[in-house]
Order: C-alpha cells, then sequence, then structure tokens
C-alpha cells in the first residue's frame, strides 16, 4: 500500500509540474555568458524523489555563443546537475553522515521505499558535506538557541583515520619502514558544564556541545600572514558559539603543544587544563615501563603518583619520577611532560573553582564523530572525501544540519 501511494503521489506531482510551461521565458533569455541562449524545445530529464522516479519535461536553452545548454526549471527545482531532488538529497546526506555508504543504500531502500545505489550516495553525501564545508567557513554568525551559560570550555585533540595509499605518498608515520597509513583529523569542541554531580564534579550540560574538524594543519609558521587552517576553524567555531564572550573559559586537551599554541595565540585569558586521565595515563605507562607490565609494583607506584596528582602535590610527584631519569628515556620524556604543564595540572585549585579537569567530551568526540564513522573496519578514505563526510556528520551532531539547509534553499530560491 506504501508503494502504491508513493507512485500514485508521485504521478499527480509529475503531472502538475509537466502541465506547467511558465519555464519558457520566451523565445531567447539571457546565457551567464552575457550572449543570449534560443529556446530549443522541451526536453526530459529523470529525477529520483522521495516519491519514487519522477520523468519531468523542462524548457531547454541553449547558447550557440559559447555552447551551453541549460534548463531554467533544473534551478528553481535544485535539480541542477543532479538526479536527485532536494529532499532526496537530504535523505541521502543524514544516511551518509551516519552510517557507510552500502548501508545508508540499504536503509533508504528499507525505510523510505526508495532505490539509490552505494555509489550515488557517496557522490551525493560527499558533494553536500563540500556545501557545508563551505557554508561553515562563511557562517560565523553566533546562534541565540542557547543561552550563553556563564563557563564555555574550548576541547581539542587529533586522531588519525586510514587513508588510500596515494593519499600518503612522501609522508612519514610509524610503520616499520617508516611510512605512514594515517593523516591526523583535527578536532575542536565547546560545550558546558554549568551542574554538578554529588561530588561537586561538573556535568555536561545536554545538547551543548558542537564540533567542526578536518584533516588540515595546526602549525602556524613566524612568517604566516594568517593563522593555520586549523586555527581558523577553532576561531570561527568559537565565533558560533560566543565562546570570548562568556564570562569564564577553559581549554582542555592532553599536553600536545599545538593546542596550547593555539589558545596562546587565540584566546591568552583562557583558563589552561591538561586533561586528568591523560597526565595519569602518562603515570600508568611509566610504572609498566620501570616494574614491567605483570609486576604489581607497576600499578602500585602508578597508583601513588595519581594519588600526589589528585592532591596537587606536584613536586612530590615530579621527586619520585627523577631518580629513574638517568637510565629511562620513558622517564625523561614523562618528567618533561609535568614538568612543562605543570601549571595546567592544578587540580585541587580547579575543582575548587567548579572547573572540568577532564577531556571525556573531546574524547568521545574523536569516537563519535570521527572514530565511529571514518574508522572502521576496511575504509580508506581521500582527503577530500573524508573532509566531506567529516563535515556533514559534525554538522548533523551540532544540531546545525537544519540550519545549513535553510540557508540552501534560500540561495536555490534566490
Amino acid at each position: 500500500m506504501r508503494q502504491r501511494v508513493l507512485q500514485l503521489a508521485g504521478a499527480a506531482v509529475e503531472q502538475r509540474l509537466n502541465a506547467d510551461t511558465s519555464d519558457e521565458q520566451g523565445s531567447r533569455i539571457r546565457c551567464s555568458c552575457g550572449q543570449e541562449a534560443r529556446l530549443v524545445g522541451r526536453r526530459s530529464k529523470q529525477v529520483n524523489s522521495v516519491l519514487g522516479p519522477l520523468q519531468l519535461e523542462r524548457a531547454y536553452y541553449y547558447c550557440f555563443s559559447c555552447g551551453h545548454g541549460f534548463c531554467p526549471r533544473d534551478g528553481h527545482l535544485g535539480i541542477e546537475y543532479t538526479s536527485l531532488s532536494p529532499a532526496l538529497t537530504r535523505m541521502v546526506g543524514t544516511v551518509g553522515a551516519m552510517v557507510s555508504f552500502q548501508e545508508g543504500s540499504e536503509l533508504l531502500t528499507e525505510l523510505a521505499g526508495v532505490a539509490v545505489d552505494a555509489k550515488q550516495v557517496e557522490r551525493t553525501a560527499e558533494a553536500l558535506g563540500e556545501e557545508i564545508a563551505e557554508d561553515e567557513r562563511h557562517c560565523t554568525e553566533p546562534s541565540d538557541a542557547l543561552a550563553l551559560p556563564r563557563t564555555l570550555y574550548l576541547g581539542m585533540d587529533g586522531t588519525g583515520i586510514p587513508l588510500r595509499a596515494e593519499e600518503l605518498e612522501g609522508r612519514t608515520g610509524k610503520q616499520p619502514d617508516g611510512s605512514a597509513k594515517t593523516r591526523e583529523v583535527k578536532l575542536c569542541t565547546i560545550w558546558s558544564a554549568e551542574s554538578l554531580d554529588e561530588e561537586g564534579t561538573p556535568i555536561r550540560d545536554e545538547g551543548s556541545v558542537s564540533y567542526s574538524a578536518a584533516i588540515e594543519s595546526a602549525s602556524t609558521p613566524d612568517t604566516a600572514q594568517q593563522p593555520s587552517a586549523f586555527a581558523q576553524r577553532v576561531w570561527r567555531e568559537t565565533q558560533r558559539r560566543r565562546f570570548t564572550q562568556a564570562a569564564r573559559t577553559a581549554a582542555l586537551g592532553d599536553g600536545a603543544p599545538w593546542i596550547w599554541n593555539v589558545v596562546e595565540e587565540q584566546f591568552p585569558g583562557t583558563i589552561q587544563i591538561v586533561d586528568r586521565f591523560h597526565a595519569k595515563q602518562h603515570l600508568s605507562d611509566l610504572g609498566k615501563v620501570l616494574y614491567g607490565s605483570s609486576d604489581p609494583r607497576a600499578s602500585e607506584w602508578a597508583t601513588q603518583r595519581h594519588e600526589e596528582l589528585d592532591e596537587g602535590k606536584l613536586r612530590v610527584l615530579v621527586a619520585a619520577i627523577r631518580p629513574h631519569v638517568t637510565h629511562c628515556d620513558e622517564a625523561r620524556r614523562c618528567l618533561r611532560y609535568f614538568w612543562i604543564n605543570r601549571k595546567r595540572m592544578r587540580y585541587p585549585k580547579f575543582h575548587a573553582q567548579g572547573l572540568c579537569t577532564s577531556t571525556g567530551v573531546v574524547e568521545a568526540a574523536c569516537k563519535v564523530a570521527i572514530g565511529t564513522r571514518l574508522k572502521r573496519s576496511g575504509m580508506h578514505w581521500t582527503v577530500r572525501g573524508a573532509n566531506a563526510i567529516i563535515a556533514l556528520r559534525c554538522s548533523k551532531l551540532s544540531g546545525r544540519f537544519q540550519d545549513f539547509w535553510e540557508r540552501r534553499s534560500e540561495r536555490l530560491a534566490a
């Protein structure tokens, strides 16, 4: 019955559109090249829609000066350069953002009764993602949908995704032969956490998280006239979220220098906090190196260091690491890590101020926004394709897809 109803509705829409010949705007109209294009007649085009396939007749104009032919109605209907209707394009974008292209094709057939093969899902989703990425570069107006909280958090991290071999030529990596199998996606996320749990730990506010990410550089050469591509991305996201307008701002990261460089360059007054989990992970890893992963002394040593870290006893912690520096490279690196980030690890003080000291939101972002979609078994991306799907996925997860779609519809109508 559903299929029959869709067929009837599709036939009615097809008949209605084909009966309207108002797109014949005269025997000659202006071509984009500036010359005149002549009306040749009406041409047929099959469009796949949410009601099924439609056979549409449109006025066709041809410019003999530039050799370009076009149908004005295609632009009005949003089917220029595509065989999918706008509504079906939106459906394809939704499934392409959330699941593999093959799974997206199967879902469209199962749930919507529309047949779109996996390759077309891929092409459409990536094209839509590129549109979103371009829109994101130009649309930085803040949204007033959410009230500005007292404290806003900015988190940054990176996670590798597998790329095709031709995308990695000449790049060094962690493989035994020095080659690379992945490229790093740089991600920033902004959220608020105004409420506290029973222990006084801030709890992320539901619906407050937004994401922006891409495979791009975070380093800015001293001679560069503009910040790095990722630094510009962070700035745009903070503008959309009114980050600099909040009464208090904090940045959390795993201790990577590029994170703090971005924060210091763009938000010098922001509180910097090293994620407590990452700091403890360094200590746990060092304990295994010093005593062996199966030796109980490794966990005992690490547990003692964790307690010192929680209590703010950094001098005691550093003193416990220092004796191992002379014979252990890992201890040397660990000591340097804690010394450089000591001011970012004042956890008792941060806790007393009601601040988050864990980047659980950022860790989840890397897994939810990037990993679960782009790091599945057998996947190998191009940089262009990956960035398109990342943009599409971040738009969906950040609750901005509807806003983008409205702007897109307005541009088509114009």
